[in-house]
């Protein structure tokens, strides 16, 4: 039987299927056909397999990841996401595997990464998609170490300009911890293992005598800013309060900015399967869209999934720890490493019965390990995607939902016949017996005590305000309580939410353009926020007088074009968080930990000025604020011009899409294979989501791929992916979207057969089952 790719002119595949294993074959070798460098790198790095192709500047990493690697029954871990997950798995890889194949005997298809390295794509197996956890995003370890920095040291107010808490806590050592001796090197084996794969020469030029040097690399401070940065937008409305009589459904899933995109669109279409939408190209089906029934969307929810161990080492036998009266053994487990110009190197890992140990400090005899809901059986992230792409009504919906273990997410729903619904879940521990917020003992004192079901989580379904949304802000409703057992308290904050929550209840006829210009929405709520604090400094003069006349003038828009919003963002990122943050912390090194700083905390501080300002913590206050403002205007003068009127929030605020090869290229291969800059509004704290790091204000954080579904009329339905659909920089729909994302526009995202055959740009007809049976044509 015959197997087709469509592929439409803003570069989504629609794939076509007589039967279920030939449509994962498809989407395998689909995924291998755009994305293969990219597929191909995420699979070495989760697998520890880095070293082999890049030598010994990657076996730090690769035993990093290796630790992390689901361990347990795989006949447990297969029928979590699905009934069907081996075989979809299996018909997934076999098509990567074919696309491969493919590669060797005609090698002009490789993408040019594997030449410019001199590597080659691997071979899949089945279980590949599903051991891999340490690509998943799941919380708080980094946080719990960072407080035991901060806390003890700074204060527990200090750590909230870190991490703000909510429900309002005070976190609590457990008994037996001193949290201030825990070291960051606490941290080094966990970052590395989620920290993504860099290129540069020295890196690629180091020896086997160098490669421990490698366990510390300079980005891995990006993986705990991150943490604190990546979130999503979604809602969905109901037919009541559309213009439509439909419900709609918005989703903006952010990530970091990366080229090739981390999702990817694809259409899926065999007998009983009819799905759009996006996933992970490295696995079957996909985690947002819509099927002929539903549509479906998520945003990461702050359940506390993991937790930091310390462990009593014996004395006399540093591979016992205490448990209970006694002692319990380590589990050693010895791992071999290929490593590209070496001979093979074996690394010895130590696991307690929580997983990997990250850290020995034997002048302590103290042991420090994790536990993660990574470890548990059904923990492939998105996975469970496979049964919730497939299902046609609510009962179906919340038994697919109930397969998600991570990420924690709020899932939305939205169907054809009018309803809509907030399910938010994941695998949640229950602590009985403490926070979660500072690490614990290991000694079997403080376990976790089984997970909350679905049925235990809040949800709504059909609220009587007639929408659900989440932006990743604390929403578990006021009334209701886990046993006395909390979610968790680190969430991200609400600028975003408020925003979404304000245009809608302001919106009773919502439809796609209304949504579209919500998902890139630029209002910032922290300038509201600041704004009463800047109009009481009647007194300003001088730059701090022209700061807050302009300040004052201004909606609060963060567009590219804003001169008053780039005043309000480098007062804010470069002067403001700063001096606040060596106020409050007058520590340098502490302060260091903050970063990037937590926007709720900031702005209650400064709504609340405490003894921590001084004598006079208001005037302290104004002072700062005064001071600031001069040292932001001046800042803008010298960056943007003497004339106010010129500047813009765009002339310093940019999307650039890096690969990770640029640093190691040619220029005038860098110039083909990076993207930008292009000119951008908005934050991190605004619905168009575009965080930026504050020494050049790169955007590095935002949503790269965009849905908009209307829901029963699916091709009226909108997208976006940024760069571009493809991961191979010779394809014309490499870049090709940027532009638009840049400009805050959309393609359709078409549907029915009619619409996507008349946009139809390529096709690709294959067999299966006959790897020399291969039809390429363009329309």
């Amino acid at each position: 039987m015959a197997a087709e790719i469509v592929i439409d002119r803003w570069g989504v595949p629609h794939l076509r299927a007589e039967c279920k294993a030939d449509l994962f074959f498809l989407q395998g070798f689909n995924a291998a056909r755009d994305r293969l460098w990219q597929i191909d790198l995420w699979r070495k790095r989760g697998l520890g397999l880095l070293a082999r192709d890049f030598g010994p500047g990657y076996l730090a990493q690769d035993r990093a990841c290796r630790a992390f690697l689901f361990r347990g029954d795989m006949d447990k871990e297969w029928i979590c996401y699905a009934p069907d997950t081996q075989e979809i798995a299996t018909a997934f890889v076999r098509g990567i595997n074919a696309y491969v194949e493919l590669t060797e005997r005609e090698p002009e298809r490789l993408p040019p990464e594997f030449g410019i390295l001199g590597t080659k794509p691997d071979a899949w197996a089945p279980e590949d998609v599903v051991r891999i956890r340490s690509h998943a995003l799941t919380r708080n370890a980094l946080s719990e170490v960072l407080r035991a920095q901060v806390a003890p040291r700074a204060g527990d107010d200090a750590d909230l300009l870190r991490k703000f808490l909510e429900p309002a806590h005070r976190p609590q050592a457990a008994d037996g911890i001193d949290p201030a001796e825990i070291p960051l090197a606490v941290l080094d084996l966990f970052k590395l293992a989620t920290a993504p794969v860099t290129f540069a020469a020295d890196r690629l030029d180091a020896t086997i005598g160098q490669a421990e040097g490698w366990t510390k690399i300079n980005d891995l401070q990006a993986v705990v800013m991150d943490s604190e940065w990546i979130g999503s937008n979604n809602w969905a409305v109901a037919p009541h309060r559309t213009g439509t009589g439909r419900a709609l459904m918005a989703s903006d899933p952010h990530r970091n900015h990366s080229v090739p995109a981390l999702r990817y669109i694809v259409h899926l279409t065999a007998p009983g399967i009819d799905a759009i939408g996006a996933g992970e190209p490295c696995l079957p089906g996909i985690s947002v869209g819509h099927n002929d029934r539903i549509a479906f969307s998520q945003t990461i929810f702050g359940s506390d999934q993991e937790d930091i161990y310390v462990y009593e080492l014996d004395p006399a036998d540093h591979g016992r720890y205490r448990f209970g009266e006694g002692w319990r053994a380590f589990d050693v487990r010895e791992e071999r490493f290929a490593v590209r110009g070496a001979s093979d190197q074996v690394k010895a890992q130590l696991y307690s019965h929580h997983g990997p140990v990250l850290h020995v400090d034997a002048v302590r005899n103290r042991a420090y390990g994790i536990r993660s809901v990574w470890f548990e059986p059904g923990s492939s992230a998105y996975l469970a995607g496979l049964s919730s792409m497939r299902a046609g009504n609510p009962d179906e919906f919340r038994d697919a939902i109930a397969r998600f273990a991570t990420p924690s997410l709020n899932h939305l729903y939205a169907d054809v016949d009018g309803t809509i619904a907030w399910l938010p879940f994941g695998m949640t521990p229950k602590r009985r017996n403490w926070d979660g917020l500072l690490p614990a003992p290991g000694d079997g004192r403080y376990e976790w005590n089984g997970f909350f079901s679905l049925d235990e989580m809040p949800s709504k379904v059909n609220p009587p305000e007639g929408f659900v949304y989440s932006a990743n802000e604390a929403n578990v409703p006021a009334e209701w309580r886990g046993e006395d057992v909390e979610i968790g308290y680190e969430w991200l904050e609400k600028s975003r939410a408020l925003r979404i929550a304000q245009v809608l209840e302001r919106d009773d006829k919502h439809g796609i353009a209304a949504a579209a210009a919500l998902q890139t929405d630029v209002f910032s709520w922290p300038a509201l926020r600041l704004r009463p604090l800047v109009e009481a400094l009647a007194s300003a003069s001088g730059s701090a007088g022209k700061a807050r006349d302009l300040l004052l003038g201004w909606d609060c828009e963060l567009k590219a074009d804003s001169a008053a919003g780039a005043l309000s963002e480098l007062w804010f990122a470069l002067h403001l968080k700063p001096a606040l943050f060596e106020l409050l912390v007058p520590d340098a090194g502490l302060r260091a930990l903050l970063a990037p700083g937590d926007v709720e905390g900031i702005l209650t501080a400064l709504a609340n000025p405490d003894g921590r300002f001084g004598p006079k913590p208001r005037e302290a206050r104004d002072a700062l604020l005064l001071k600031t403002l001069a040292g932001a205007w001046d800042d803008a003068c010298q960056r943007l011009g003497s004339e106010p009127g010129t500047w813009s929030w765009g002339a310093l605020h940019h999307g650039f899409f890096e690969h990770a090869l640029s640093p190691v290229v040619a220029p005038d291969q860098r110039d083909v294979i990076d993207v930008g800059p292009l000119p951008k509004g908005g934050s991190a704290s605004t619905v168009m989501h575009a965080a930026y790091r504050p020494q050049d204000f790169r955007v590095v954080t935002g949503a790269s791929v965009r849905l908009l579904m209307d829901v029963g009329n699916w091709d009226e339905s909108l997208c976006i992916n940024a760069p571009g659909q493809s991961g191979d920089s010779r394809s014309p729909h490499y870049s090709d979207l940027a532009p638009l994302w840049a400009r805050g526009e959309y393609v359709p995202l078409l549907y029915s057969r009619d619409a996507v055959d008349g946009a139809a740009m390529r096709r690709i007809t294959l067999r299966p089952t006959g790897r020399d049976r291969l039809r390429d044509a363009a329309e």
